[in-house]
């Protein structure tokens, strides 16, 4: 069944739908797909499937009888009868809940995060089998419709009220959409301006999402299953700066934390659609909207410029190698400058139209 309202002419859609034939194609071939092998305890890259663990290599020991440890142990024993009880009652809780139970003993949020992920990767399981959910910050909107595990019907809409991430991205049933694509949106206020400016009415048929800044876990679970369901082309809309990147990598290639359960979270076949650093100079966008990077800002494109999968993508290399040389980095709201609309109605859809991704 159709969605509505309609988008442009079929033929706008011309290098979506070739781009998406390729990938459909790289899908039947077996590429892109997770390489046997479960066990993982450290991290390695691979093209196919990101950062991912491997075996046989040296593992973190957490001892009863050190000091250095004993903290630590006491922590994931209790997380773990926590997990039994929830296990045995089928029942479910988040890591917020956890840490409320008993928060003079963990002491922080992140102590409970830390627990839980080390757990995760002892068992080799992902988390929702833990009975431990996240809280979902992300938002979701454009042609898809959904039955939650409830059995409630949910249906995105294109209007700039969006649809909140649901928790349990496991119990997401009866998937349905005709998007020509997905589009990743990095930051909450460029998502909802793409929503006021109607942006996903005019590009209809599609989906967007926003993961607020460094997606949750259910955001990145969400993109994926998405891509596992539909292989329609996915893109990313970031800042161009280093942590912009850095996101879309943890989209794309996954993140050393979760790197055991890459195979869940990583979709390799992302492009970069914008914004580009090399747009900055084609678009001649004004010199006194850019902003200088910070020192904090070259170690991050050092380091990402360093890592493995960027041999993989030399388009990417020379994008932040122009940055680097530039020592300037811009924000997605710099094309605001051009025209109030430039994003919505000018950029983007050129980039869509004309196949300006890498």
């Amino acid at each position: 069944m159709a969605f509505a309202p309609m988008g442009p002419e079929a033929s706008f859609f011309d290098a979506l739908d070739r781009h998406r034939a390729s990938l459909l194609a790289m899908v039947k071939r077996g590429a892109g797909e997770t390489p046997a092998g479960a066990t993982r305890v450290a991290s390695r890259f691979d093209d196919s499937v990101g950062l991912r663990m491997i075996p046989q290599c040296t593992t973190r020991k957490i001892r009863s009888d050190s000091p250095k440890s004993v903290k630590k142990f006491a922590l994931i024993l209790k997380v773990l009868s926590m997990i039994y009880k929830l296990i045995q009652s089928d029942t479910y809780a988040t890591k917020r809940d956890i840490y409320y139970t008993d928060s003079q003993l963990f002491g922080n949020q992140a102590a409970v995060d830390s627990a839980i992920d080390d757990i995760s990767c002892m068992l080799k399981v992902p988390r929702r089998s833990l009975h431990v959910l996240s809280t979902s910050k992300g938002l979701i909107a454009g042609n898809l419709r959904y039955m939650e595990e409830d059995g409630t019907r949910v249906q995105c809409t294109c209007s700039a009220t969006a649809t909140a991430v649901p928790t349990n991205i496991q119990g997401m049933q009866h998937l349905i959409t005709d998007a020509k694509f997905l589009l990743i949106v990095e930051k909450d206020a460029t998502f909802q301006r793409l929503l006021d400016d109607n942006f996903c009415s005019r590009m209809s048929p599609c989906i967007m999402v926003t993961g607020k800044g460094v997606p949750d876990l259910n955001t990145r679970l969400l993109v994926k299953k998405l891509w596992d369901t539909f292989h329609i082309p996915v893109f990313t809309l970031v800042d161009a700066d280093p942590y912009g990147i850095e996101i879309m990598c943890i989209y794309k290639y996954g993140s050393m934390s979760m790197s055991f359960e890459a195979h869940n979270l990583t979709i390799p076949t992302i492009r970069w659609l914008g914004l580009l650093p090399s747009d900055i100079q084609r678009l001649n966008i004004p010199k006194d909207s850019l902003i200088p990077l910070t020192k904090h800002d070259q170690m991050k494109l050092d380091s990402i410029l360093k890592r493995p999968y960027i041999t993989y993508q030399p388009l990417w290399k020379k994008e932040l190698e122009m940055m680097a040389d530039s020592k300037m980095k811009a924000e997605i709201q710099a094309l605001t400058l051009l025209s109030s609309d430039y994003l919505s109605r000018v950029y983007l859809p050129n980039k869509l139209r004309f196949g300006g991704w890498i």
